[in-house]
């Protein structure tokens, strides 16, 4: 085996695709609510690589599903199934209204499969007519084309059209305009339960209940983009569970490998059988190396005690960031659930949430933007009380500075 050569920021700029823009910090090492980074400096992660690592980082349990499968089998394509997947498809299922899972490998892959199902499934019952898709302004689904076009943000399809069609944006949690957009020609409703690249902004429990309504009179079906609500992340183990709504079709992704790449799509029998053989497929699906992380994931998350953990730690940290808010007045509004936050910047910021960034890790602290006027937090479900308040303290740090920058 070879040595390691050693790497820096430079090398970003020299060997990759320009699409990110990371900082200079490189982490090198984690363990559960803190990482250090090529110089030892220690940080607490309050942003859980964009709510991806639910339980902190290498969890023994995690650590120890994934050494004991590499040592076994890794890959074997879908042209056979394997045990791990088999298992994880009945705990989901178990756990969740599903009755059929569909793997792949991202939260993207996981909308995209949601989306074709929804299309053939009104093709096959009701004609090709019926494939109108209704989205919702500042939606994120995802990076391929067609979830991009289903996504509400211009940013993220500028320059790549012609974008697919038959898809209508309305303004989220406007009961009046999906009455009026919802037709005879919808396949499908799909919604985020909340919009987390929109600003961490909740949808109302009558507004989905409403669309669960008129996606019903309509013959169209209700998708749940719990991509980045999911496993745990809102208190309860699908976001959908605390709403009193039962989707037709769930993507989840993110948490559900707790930082190893896995997306699932979930969906009733009836709805499954328009995914016939050759259909729709993923070559990385149901990687038996992922499906013994999730696997892992869901035997610690799905459990009472720890959700309810979510809980009393989504009150703590509101708490901790409402007084943040009242104390140096950047901040004009808390929201979210669970432990997916966003800090809504005053007017006075709008534009600004990278800044809080960029001095969070001057801070040792780090979180989140969702999109250009919110900061967003997603530490891990489990982090642990002393951490949580350790990270508060930074980011009032944080605050202090960037208030008294202010001109």
């Amino acid at each position: 085996m070879t040595d390691a050569q050693p790497v820096s920021r430079k090398e970003f700029d020299r060997y990759m695709v320009p699409n990110y823009s990371p900082p200079d910090v490189i982490p090198v090492r984690g363990a559960g609510s803190r990482v250090w980074d090529q110089s030892g400096r220690e940080y607490i992660d309050l942003a859980g690589g964009i709510a991806v690592s639910c339980l902190g980082h290498c969890h023994p349990r995690l650590v120890a599903a994934l050494r004991n499968q590499s040592e076994q089998l890794w890959h074997v394509s879908n042209v056979m199934t394997n045990e791990p997947a088999l298992r994880l498809a009945h705990k989901l299922c178990d756990a969740t209204f599903a009755e059929r899972v569909y793997f792949c490998n991202s939260g993207a892959e996981a909308n995209e499969a949601a989306l074709k199902l929804a299309r053939r499934y009104c093709s096959d019952r009701f004609g090709p007519q019926k494939c109108e898709i209704v989205a919702f302004d500042n939606a994120f689904h995802g990076r391929t084309l067609f979830t991009v076009a289903v996504g509400g943000q211009p940013k993220y399809t500028d320059g790549f059209g012609p974008l697919p069609a038959g898809i209508v944006h309305i303004p989220f949690n406007d009961v009046a305009a999906l009455e009026a957009a919802v037709s005879e020609n919808t396949c499908a409703v799909v919604l985020e339960p909340i919009q987390g690249e929109g600003g961490v902004l909740p949808a109302d429990p009558g507004f989905v209940l409403a669309a669960r309504q008129i996606c019903d009179s309509q013959g169209a079906l209700l998708v749940f983009d719990e991509v980045q609500t999911g496993m745990g992340r809102t208190g309860d183990l699908y976001a959908y569970m605390g709403l009193d709504v039962v989707p037709d079709i769930l993507s989840t992704a993110k948490g559900l490998g707790g930082g190893f790449p896995v997306g699932a799509m979930l969906t009733t029998e009836r709805i499954a059988r328009s995914f016939g053989v050759g259909t729709h497929g993923s070559t990385y699906g149901g990687n038996p190396l992922a499906c013994s992380v999730a696997e892992a994931v869901i035997d610690t998350v799905a459990d009472d005690r720890l959700l309810e953990g979510v809980r009393f730690r989504s009150e703590r940290l509101r708490d901790g960031l409402e007084a943040l808010a009242a104390r140096y007045g950047l901040i004009r509004e808390v929201r979210g659930r669970g432990l997916l936050m966003g800090c809504v910047l005053i007017d006075e910021w709008r534009g600004r949430a990278r800044d809080f960034l960029r001095a969070g890790l001057e801070e040792g602290v780090m979180v989140l933007a969702a999109g250009p006027d919110v900061v967003r937090l997603a530490p891990s479900l489990i982090i642990p009380e002393g951490d949580l308040e350790e990270g508060l303290a930074r980011f009032a740090k944080v605050m202090e500075k960037l208030a008294a920058s202010a001109p």
